[in-house]
């Protein structure tokens, strides 16, 4: 097979780019030079916001394209214009933030999506530009573009910093506020098996969107940050805490508390998806423990602190906030 991949260098892009290697295919990185491409690929340098900047891909043809643009969807529509006639499918690499929000538990890829997208549009709003990047998909490629709709992604190369600021903060030991309760569900897509499934979908000439996360019942907010106590060796001491004290404190969930939201109406938006169809495909889901082994593995690897991507608030818990809320 030979796969484009429109971006490559950094998480989701990197973690596709390393697994069609591994596959033995032939890859070509389109990137803008800011990071170096795993070893073994082409790489096609250029800045596809910029006038001319894809005239690196002016020539070529490959049996399938990843897309993982999340900004302009005119954007994705130049791009996939531009590629149309030279090869053979599109993965555009979307978001379950496509749907109305809230999206109520068990919604399946029928569910009712946001409005205000446009092919065509510049940046607004991630839902809208998301949206939008699967309109331009599908307006050149019809059923031939693949739309992965990922819910919380986490893994190796994570340049958001969720998982990787759990296990830099259990790290550093002591008593840690644990967000209640334990067997709270989480629902995440560690970045390979995305990557995993998205190549196999691509080679059996799968369209149409996907929502892409493990089971809800896969793992749960306890078992995640048991996980981290235990790779990271800390000793540290998770003192679970309801979830009212914590609001109550003014401690934001899914920013202040990564991962992490409360029962009820959010919570069921972003941890009680329905993946019947991706499961019915071969989605497979690694356990947690592998994830975050991995992913601290990965950490230690780059000095322990993860690439953080600018164009996203940086996340975690202030120490003098977290103390005020344990009583110390």
């Amino acid at each position: 097979m030979r796969l484009l991949i429109l971006g490559g260098t950094e998480f989701v892009g990197r973690a596709v780019t390393e697994a069609a290697l591994a596959r033995g295919w032939q890859v070509s990185v389109f990137h803008r030079g800011r990071h170096e491409a795993p070893a073994g690929a082409v790489t096609l340098l250029g800045d596809r916001t910029a006038p001319g900047g894809l005239a690196a891909l002016a020539e070529g043809e490959w049996d399938a394209v990843v897309d993982t643009w999340s900004a302009a969807p005119s954007t994705v529509l130049s791009a996939a214009r531009l590629l149309a006639g030279r090869a053979g499918r599109y993965a555009y690499v979307s978001s379950r933030s496509v749907y109305s929000h809230p999206a109520p538990a068990g919604l399946d890829e029928d569910g009712p999506l946001v409005t205000g997208a446009s092919a065509e549009a510049g940046q607004t709003a991630y839902p809208q530009d998301k949206r939008g990047g699967e309109l331009a998909a599908e307006a050149v490629f019809g059923d031939r573009a693949l739309l992965v709709r990922a819910g919380l992604i986490l893994g190796p190369w994570e340049n958001i910093g969720r998982l990787p600021w759990w296990l830099n903060r259990i790290a550093r030991g002591g008593p840690v506020l644990a967000p209640g309760p334990y067997d709270n569900p989480v629902q995440y897509i560690d970045a390979r098996d995305l990557a995993e499934w998205t190549l196999d979908a691509l080679r059996q000439g799968l369209g149409g969107p996907y929502n892409l996360v493990s089971s809800a019942g896969h793992t749960t907010m306890g078992e995640l940050l048991d996980a981290c106590v235990r790779v990271t060796g800390s000793g540290a001491e998770l003192r679970w805490t309801a979830p009212e004290p914590i609001l109550a404190a003014g401690i934001e969930p899914w920013m202040d508390l990564p991962i992490w939201l409360p029962p009820g109406e959010l919570h069921d938006t972003l941890h009680r998806s329905d993946v019947t169809r991706a499961l019915a495909t071969g989605l497979r889901c690694r356990p947690v423990a592998e994830t975050v082994a991995d992913t601290w593995a990965w950490l230690l690897s780059v000095g322990g602190r993860a690439p953080q991507r600018p164009d996203r608030t940086p996340v975690g818990l202030a120490p003098e906030l977290e103390a005020k809320v344990l009583g110390g």
